[in-house]
């Protein structure tokens, strides 16, 4: 072999090796790959730096960094970024990446790459261990948009990792041109959906936190499995719902009836006892909805992060596992505990999770208008009006206060058979509901309705459900699952000045206990840098935490 081929193939293990400590599956797949030679060449900057150089289709070299002074270059850039998490749409030299990381402040580098052959050839090239054997330091190479948001929504936590930024280098991402601009739509769609989650962390993750925990200790009680069922029936409580309840009681024998929450109270005012009622909101708000009892024979599904008050109104309730880390912590622990898919964002969307895994074939779904039709918000008997009939006065009648909360946020009128308006938020609940009907062994029939129509789009594979609501054998008791959670918590290390190396420094055990924390520390990070109104440090934020989870527990535990 040529002296020139040995030291490329040399280099090129070099680089692979490193990138194994932090980046094992591209490591393993850059290591199958053969280079395509003569796509890149190096050529040297006034200030004796090393910089790669693609070549075009007509042989013209495009350097990738400055020529005069690439590190001053990449330093200035990114002096520019304010801490957090970072996403460099190309390699390069690694000048930026090499920047980002001298700074304590930037968590996480993530690098986005396309063209393995090519890529290989570079690593070739240069020597880039140094980077690619820091733990800050992420690699994706040749990955799907789907693949790129996943990644993201999979690795960054930005009660951790603070803002994310995005930064192309200019003269890569020019030369392929549409990967990139995938790779930074995905990135921006991961971004959306991270800071949906992380608003609703920052305002319920404390009290997901006690309730589960109080909670807990009632796991072990009613474990009797739930007879499959065939079909069912799920109501929403949209103002459609007092229109089609005519058609419910036709047809309710052969159906198993599950309430939403909001629903229950227009059921019964109709004259319908529903099988089984579903909640998820952890607030105490929730239990306005059953101020008008919960008939004895009905079922109660709660998700484990509930309020403790509503466990306690019904002996013939079942606990289930959300979205919530602690909750699924639990679950793995512990066992015991059914799942259900609650990534919706509503309760409609748990009650059909709930349907499916209930073993239902087929689910009709009423009052599902994700919408307000007629501007109308919620169906009649609904715990909404009975708060407007109390507070209204002469000054202040229902009807002022029905228009307050329909206005409440922006709206954009639109038409079916009828007008109603419509939210973002609304909008985004029926789209992940239209996704999820793909995906689902049962067939979901939403009934016609006054409110926005659902695009069922029902997956060509779809067989029989087999699905189960059963309770798995506790591998311990409550009580010492808590007081082994307590101990992990008490032992989780002091964080240091970076959270990304924090990160990299844990166990895999201690890495899943402070994902359980993260939602109290959204909610604690909110309310310190609201106070101060500056962000909070991460090392505070951390302790602060531990120090609240600690003493719910020893509350629930009598210490």
């Amino acid at each position: 072999m040529p002296e020139n081929n040995l030291f490329e193939r040399n280099m090129l293990d070099i680089n692979i090796r490193a990138l194994s400590q932090t980046n094992p599956p591209v490591s393993s797949r850059l290591a199958g790959v053969l280079p395509r030679y003569a796509q890149y060449r190096i050529i040297e900057s006034r200030s004796g730096e090393r910089v790669p150089a693609r070549l075009d289709a007509n042989g013209a070299v495009h350097a990738l960094h400055s020529t005069m002074d690439p590190r001053k270059e990449a330093k200035r850039l990114i002096d520019t970024v304010e801490e957090g998490f970072l996403v460099l749409l190309g390699l390069g030299g690694g000048f930026y990446a090499e920047a980002a990381l001298e700074r304590d402040d930037i968590s996480t580098v993530l690098v986005i790459e396309f063209d393995p052959e090519a890529f290989a050839e570079q690593l070739s090239l240069l020597d880039y261990s140094h980077l690619f054997g820091n733990p800050r330091f992420r690699l994706l190479l040749d990955n799907s948009g789907l693949e790129i948001e996943q990644y993201i929504l999979n690795i960054y936590q930005p009660v951790l990792f603070g803002g994310i930024r995005v930064i192309p280098l200019r003269p890569r991402t020019a030369l392929a041109p549409e990967p990139f601009a995938m790779a930074g739509n995905a990135v921006e769609a991961a971004i959306s959906r991270v800071s949906a989650d992380y608003s609703v962390q920052a305002h319920f993750g404390k009290r997901w936190f006690s309730n589960t925990v109080r909670n807990l200790l009632h796991t072990g009680e009613n474990l009797d499995t739930v007879p499959a069922i065939q079909r069912a029936a799920v109501c929403a409580a949209g103002p459609s719902l007092s229109s089609q309840i005519k058609r419910l009681k036709e047809n309710h024998e052969d159906l198993f009836l599950i309430a939403t929450d909001t629903s229950l109270s227009c059921l019964i005012h109709g004259g319908l006892i529903p099988d089984a009622v579903i909640s998820i909101d952890c607030q105490h708000i929730s239990y306005r909805h059953f101020m008008n009892g919960l008939p004895e024979e009905t079922h109660l599904f709660l998700d484990l992060a509930s309020p403790p008050l509503l466990a306690a109104i019904s002996e013939r309730r079942h606990f289930f596992t959300g979205g919530h880390p602690l909750t699924r912590y639990i679950s793995q622990v512990r066992g015991l505990l059914p799942e259900l898919d609650t990534s919706g964002g509503n309760v409609t969307y748990a009650a059909i999770s709930l349907a499916e895994r209930l073993g239902a074939g087929e689910i009709e779904l009423y009052g599902a208008d994700f919408s307000y039709p007629n501007g109308v918000t919620y169906a009649r008997g609904t715990y909404i009006y009975r708060i407007f009939e109390n507070r209204q006065n002469r000054l202040l009648p229902l009807e002022a206060q029905a228009s307050a909360f329909l206005y409440r946020t922006p709206l954009e009128k639109k038409e079916n058979h009828a007008w109603y308006y419509e939210t973002g938020i609304l909008k985004l609940y029926r789209e992940r509901l239209e996704e999820k009907s793909k995906h689902m062994e049962a067939a979901l029939i939403p009934i016609e309705g006054m409110g926005a129509p659902i695009n069922v789009r029902q997956g060509e594979n779809r067989r029989q459900n087999t699905k189960t609501f059963s309770y798995g054998k506790p591998m311990m008791k409550a009580e010492d699952f808590i007081r082994s959670y307590r101990d992990a918590i008490a032992c989780l290390p002091k964080p240091g000045k970076n959270p990304g190396g924090y990160l990299a420094s844990l166990s895999g055990e201690q890495s899943i206990v402070l994902t359980t924390l993260l939602p109290a520390a959204a909610a604690i990070k909110h309310r310190l840098t609201m106070r101060r109104g500056r962000a909070a440090d991460f090392r505070e934020v951390i302790e602060e935490t531990r120090a609240f989870c600690l003493a719910e527990i020893d509350i629930v535990l009598g210490l």
